[in-house]
């Protein structure tokens, strides 16, 4: 079982090469690692270079923002599941993907997902907040609750079957993408456990109010296009993100 990692990357030649290293280190055999560059001005590429024989795809052009990249990344990949490690992000330990691989093996479901961690930005051992996602339920869906997405791996022929991701949404169309999979269409899944993703704080959702506005403008219409949910789960949702700062990992 072949898995397909993809980073899509712009302007982040601090931690790029960090996350190159937690997908290198991981000890399952079989990994394809693809890296949309989006035409960094900085010296993200420079960074990348010493390490393109060891990617699979290493594709540095314009493009219109990081869904736009990952989405090159699906229709390059070749692997029998996909995930995403975006460049601010590392694995929890060098097992992950062994042990991703192995959940997909017993369950033989279309995707899994686990827990994450955010991390400080200059201080990848100090936890800021522990997102533990549980088990899925279709009633938890329509009331707010999602996976966290770079924990979620899926099998490529569902992203073969129901799309890839909306690029009309320019933050939540990794939220939008989940309820697709997961509520609209009922593909099946597997909760793992224990974290697999420490991302570091800082992401773009949160960034300042207007992209919170947004975030939740979208959120919104990504529970529309999909039919499930509304402006109640977009409370339940905002607030159930309080309980990840008083969690331990």
């Amino acid at each position: 079982m072949k898995i397909t990692l993809i980073t899509s990357v712009y302007n982040n030649q601090e931690t790029i090469a960090e996350a190159i290293a937690s997908v290198l280190s991981q000890t399952y055999p079989d990994i394809e690692h693809i890296i949309i560059d989006g035409g960094s001005t900085d010296g993200t590429v420079g960074v990348v270079k010493p390490y393109q024989d060891r990617l699979a795809t290493f594709i540095s052009e314009p493009d219109k923002g990081i869904y736009d990249g990952l989405n090159k990344g699906i229709k390059l990949a070749t692997g029998d599941i996909i995930g995403f490690l975006h460049s601010d992000d590392l694995y929890e330990n060098d097992q992950v993907i062994e042990k991703v691989a192995q959940a997909f093996m017993d369950y033989g479901v279309d995707s899994v997902y686990g827990d994450l961690t955010y991390i400080d930005k200059n201080d990848p051992t100090r936890i800021i907040r522990y997102w533990q996602s549980g088990g899925f339920s279709l009633n938890k869906l329509r009331h707010g609750w999602m996976p966290p997405h770079p924990t979620f791996f899926v099998k490529r022929d569902v992203y073969e079957r129901y799309g890839l991701f909306d690029t009309r949404f320019k933050i939540a169309a990794d939220y939008d993408l989940i309820l697709r999979f997961l509520g609209k269409q009922q593909i099946s899944t597997h909760y793992i456990p224990s974290v697999l993703i420490k991302m570091r704080v800082g992401g773009a959702s949160n960034k300042n109010w207007k992209n919170i506005l947004r975030k939740s403008t979208e959120d919104l219409q990504a529970m529309k296009n999909n039919g499930i949910g509304g402006v109640f789960s977009l409370v339940i949702k905002n607030l159930s993100k309080l309980q990840q700062f008083f969690r331990k990992a």
